[in-house]
């Protein structure tokens, strides 16, 4: 289950680059991503109540759930939302795909989880991957004040993703599904959003452009209605840094749909880089076999 649920989700994510992309123009950014959410977070509640997938939530642990829903459906989005306008949206991909090392040392901080060498390698390997996947860019890339600002808005965006893992790790220690913290924290984001929205003056406008509509129903529903359901499943069942792996795969995906719609050319440092991610990925989600295949001789011995 949890494969399916690996391999749905680097697709899932993978397609929503192009989608972000498209959802740039005269909507305001963040009423766009408060559409997002909004649909995503009224589908939710609306299968939750029907299906009765939405558990009591004490009130002690609300706070946690808004923490969570700020770092997951406002404040991350509004970051690398802003770190297009400087910088690269494929850029910005490698810089999310740094996630896993955020995760891994947080994790470390905050619940005192190690990660082993292999996770450490794999990781490695997989981001070295990424940076030539994207070399293109990097070497294109003026090295001006706004893109050192793209960057470090890039780099904000993933630290909030990763403390907002951090809280679902919480929220599920105190018995909380992955379905009811994502609804609940989707409402809290919307709220957050909207809160924004008011103070600066934004208009509500909308694009009734087919490209605008398929790619906001795209984010909203598979990318987040399905995407981070998936994604809190998985931080609960793989923990945090490997299920964060994820966004080291999914620019291939990405780069996949970029050749198709953006006319992305396939290069020798490229393809390499795509070796290394799968190389990186087989050995960090191998690492508990390898770990067990290692232990086996020294059982024997004893």
């Amino acid at each position: 289950m949890s494969a399916l649920l690996y391999g749905s989700m680097i697709f899932i994510w993978g397609l929503s680059w192009i989608s972000i992309k498209w959802q740039h123009g005269d909507v305001p950014m963040e009423v766009s991503i408060f559409y997002r959410f909004a649909l995503a977070a009224l589908i939710m509640l609306i299968i939750g109540k029907l299906w009765n997938k939405l558990q009591p939530v004490k009130m002690q642990d609300q706070p946690f759930i808004a923490l969570q829903g700020l770092c997951l459906f406002c404040c991350n989005f509004l970051a690398f939302y802003s770190a297009t306008l400087y910088i690269a949206s494929g850029l910005v991909a490698v810089l999310m795909a740094t996630a896993p090392i955020f995760n891994a040392f947080h994790a470390r901080l905050f619940y005192q989880t190690k990660s082993n060498v292999n996770f450490w390698l794999g990781a490695t390997l997989g981001l070295s991957g990424i940076m030539l996947l994207f070399a293109g860019d990097l070497l294109k890339t003026d090295w001006s004040q706004d893109t050192l600002y793209g960057l470090l808005l890039a780099l904000l965006g993933t630290w909030c993703f990763s403390i907002g893992n951090m809280l679902s790790i919480r929220n599920s220690k105190r018995n909380i599904q992955p379905f009811t913290a994502t609804s609940y924290a989707m409402v809290y984001g919307c709220i957050a959003l909207l809160v924004i929205i008011l103070m600066r003056g934004l208009p509500f406008e909308f694009s009734f452009s087919g490209q605008y509509i398929g790619s906001l129903l795209y984010l909203a529903i598979p990318a987040s209605v399905l995407g981070f359901t998936f994604y809190l499943i998985l931080v609960d069942r793989l923990g945090a840094s490997n299920a964060a792996y994820i966004l080291v795969i999914t620019p291939i995906v990405a780069l996949t749909a970029s050749a198709l719609f953006e006319d992305y050319q396939w290069t020798l440092y490229s393809t390499i880089g795509l070796l290394l991610v799968i190389l990186g990925n087989v050995l960090t989600q191998r690492k508990k076999r390898l770990y067990a295949a290692a232990k086996a001789p020294l059982l024997q011995s004893n």
